[in-house]
């Protein structure tokens, strides 16, 4: 279970940020995990919860966005949607395939107070 180490790192940027610019608290972390990035969001959105008690995450509200893979298409020269890695064309059932789009994992916005 990987997503435990990454909900670790999560937590390791949150708290560099507090270093570089104070804040007491963490109110809301909007995260990216793309559909092709192969993190099970279920299993990282339980790893955050189980981190945040005792730290700068407690009581943060966590939204996590799922954006779709998207890949594009050698033979077909066209961009397409891919759900997941391994997966044809939808087009020409060809498996050249060059993932554009939905391989992202970031902190997207952090909300704070320092209070």
């Amino acid at each position: 279970m990987h997503e435990a180490s990454i909900a670790g790192g999560i937590l390791q940027l949150v708290e560099q940020a507090a270093a570089r610019d104070p804040f007491s608290q963490v109110l809301s972390l909007r995260l990216e995990v793309g559909q092709l990035s192969g993190v099970d969001v279920d299993a990282l959105r339980f790893a955050l919860e189980a981190l945040a008690p005792g730290s700068l995450l407690a009581g943060a509200a966590i939204t996590i966005d799922e954006p779709p893979g998207q890949a594009w298409c050698l033979p077909c020269m066209a961009s397409v949607p891919l759900p997941q890695r391994g997966m044809a064309c939808p087009l020409c059932g060809g498996y050249q395939l060059q993932p554009t789009d939905g391989a992202e994992l970031r902190v997207v916005d952090l909300q704070v107070s320092d209070t």
